[in-house]
């Protein structure tokens, strides 16, 4: 699609990925709604935007919250009169071995990974049913691809977004004209490895840090590739690493 006034809802705005997507996209001149918790992260984002001559609102939210996302549907149809595009993009990776029993991180998990993704999707589709147009971009990870030690959780709730992502475009793509990608991104340099609680993942992953990561942007300009091919082209999936990484 052609981003200039398309409206384009990114969950998780507040930091990492969600925030250098939303900057980019908003200089190619599309209309961003920024959601997360972080009201005042949200806010600061926004008016860097508009300071920059693009156009952005906030709705805050959880996205675990369905009347939440229902919410910032509905808000944004009041404001812009349309939904374009749905960028589910907040997550979480509390990594931990499975030994350690960290069950409530587990939890979360699901809840952020997978629930969050699902009422997304729930909050836009009429819209984008009824528009017969539309574009669903799902955050996964190479790690729906590979499994690596303490990521048992965390592995299996990107490959769940990456099937159900394979699955919405079955049935939306070629009946709706909604077009669905996978982004499966290696390892990106946000706050994501803040989350992590157990000792010896933080150990195992000080030699990981030695190599470049990813930065955000480089995610963002894949949102934005995926973005703007014509309505006739489906990215499935992009599967981006950093050049230092094995698996």
């Amino acid at each position: 699609m052609k981003i200039k006034d398309k409206v384009i809802i990114i969950t998780g705005a507040s930091s990492g990925i969600g925030e250098a997507t939303a900057v980019k996209l908003a200089k190619e001149g599309g209309k961003v709604v920024l959601t997360a918790r972080r009201e005042e992260r949200l806010n600061e984002l926004k008016e860097k935007i508009e300071n920059e001559g693009g156009t952005a609102m906030v709705v805050t939210g959880d996205v675990t919250n369905k009347e939440d996302l229902e919410g910032l549907a509905k808000k944004t149809l009041d404001k812009f009169g349309t939904i374009d595009a749905l960028i589910n993009n907040a997550g979480l990776m509390p990594l931990s071995y499975i030994k350690k029993l960290k069950t409530d991180e587990w939890e979360k998990m699901i809840d952020v990974n997978i629930k969050g993704v699902l009422n997304g999707v729930a909050a836009v589709l009429p819209t984008m049913i009824e528009n017969k147009s539309g574009h669903i971009i799902n955050i996964a990870s190479s790690a729906a691809h590979n499994y690596f030690p303490g990521g048992a959780v965390y592995c299996a709730t990107k490959s769940a977004v990456k099937m159900f992502s394979e699955g919405l475009r079955q049935e939306l793509a070629p009946k709706f004209g909604i077009n669905v990608t996978s982004i499966e991104p290696g390892a990106v340099s946000t706050e994501l490895m803040n989350t992590i609680t157990d000792e010896d993942i933080k150990k195992q992953f000080e030699e990981m840090q030695k190599m470049t990561f990813l930065e955000a942007e480089d995610i963002a300009e894949a949102i934005y590739y995926a973005l703007a091919q014509p309505s006739r082209a489906n990215i499935n999936d992009v599967f981006i690493m950093p050049t230092e990484q094995q698996r």
